[in-house]
């Protein structure tokens, strides 16, 4: 059941307001003014502000402002109530952060769909959805915008790259988005000795060049295949497109791309205070849990000894003779150049 609070200094719309949300399922807190509408939104969990716009002590601009500067209560979907409908104050208030903006005198329907579209709105931004085409999709089918990611992925070009094939370079302008149909990409970065850093791992159903595309920038980073692939080549102006089809996806898009900034970060300190022994096991789970299938009993991959040190952050030579060791040590099986994970536990949880 969602917590309401109505804020509003006219007993009888109080009242009457009041009863209509109770009646529509709603939880509804109350208060005659702005500044004990803060103190109840302080006091409880509140799910969605409905707040008058001129009242004694604190008017709702004041409310609306207080909201925003408290961590505790910003975010909260907040819809302005006045009986005052000139364009000034409506743009007053949306440039505060308002969600919705009613004008009295309303109608019961208006007031319930309005709160029904904010509270399913709000529902959808804290969502968690997996990073890659499904969790894409299932985001844009619950906004609203349904098959949108099939149609970008299906009117898109299918490139085929070589394994080892350079798909983009750093410096260069992006103009579109690569969505992988199948295979494995590697993205890293190049020091002034040729020295490689792989900063990122996708996999089938992963997007990837995106961070250019939002920020407007030239790519920081090198794209190669780890092995043949297909991908999917979308577009600029079609990725613009559905960005800005919807704030709410957009919104949500930006967060769930940018979430491998985290793992960056992760890899980076890892690389700057692990021992060689934790950074080459941290990369072998690395891998298992990027491209490990649900069928697999036990992990196992075929990649260059090179690739798998520039994941770990050391040189190649370091790398074989760490392998050597974990090898030893029956953690894990070398048959053929494929890295079989014998004991995904001790490796996860080696000390530095």
């Amino acid at each position: 059941m969602k917590h309401l609070l109505l804020i509003e200094d006219n007993n009888e719309i109080r009242e009457n307001t009041a009863e209509i949300l109770q009646l529509a399922g709603y939880t509804v807190a109350t208060a005659e003014n702005g500044k004990k509408g803060i103190e109840i939104a302080l006091q409880k969990k509140i799910d969605l502000i409905i707040c008058d716009v001129m009242m004694p002590v604190l008017d709702g601009y004041g409310v609306l402002h207080l909201i925003n500067k408290n961590p505790e209560l910003v975010g909260i979907p907040f819809i302005f109530l006045t009986a005052k409908a000139e364009r000034n104050d409506f743009r007053k208030g949306m440039e505060m952060g308002a969600d919705d903006y009613i004008t009295k005198p309303f109608n019961d329907i208006e007031l319930l769909n309005a709160i029904e579209s904010r509270l399913h709105k709000a529902d959808m931004l804290k969502k968690e959805y997996q990073s890659n085409a499904a969790g894409v999709q299932q985001m844009l089918n619950e906004f609203g915008g349904k098959n949108a990611l099939q149609y970008l992925t299906e009117s898109g070009n299918i490139n085929h790259y070589k394994k080892k094939q350079i798909i983009y370079t750093e410096g260069n302008h992006p103009v579109r988005l690569f969505y992988i149909e199948k295979g494995k990409v590697k993205i890293f970065k190049t020091n002034d000795d040729g020295k490689e850093l792989t900063v990122g791992l996708f996999n089938e159903g992963d997007f990837f060049g995106y961070t250019a595309l939002l920020e407007e920038s030239v790519y920081k980073e090198n794209a190669e295949a780890i092995e043949d692939a297909e991908i999917a080549v979308i577009p600029k102006e079609d990725f613009e497109k559905l960005m800005h089809s919807n704030s709410g996806v957009q919104k949500k898009f930006i967060q769930l791309l940018a979430k491998n900034v985290s793992e960056k970060e992760e890899q980076l300190l890892g690389i700057a205070y692990n021992s060689l022994r934790k950074r080459v096991a941290d990369a072998l789970i690395t891998l298992q849990n990027k491209y490990k299938k649900e069928s697999d009993a036990i992990f196992s991959m075929h990649i260059s000894r090179e690739d798998l040190a520039n994941i770990a952050g050391t040189a190649t030579e370091s790398l074989i003779r760490t392998l050597s060791d974990f090898k030893n040590e029956k953690l894990i099986e070398i048959k053929e150049g494929n890295i079989f994970i014998l004991n995904e536990k001790k490796l996860a949880s080696l000390l530095n």
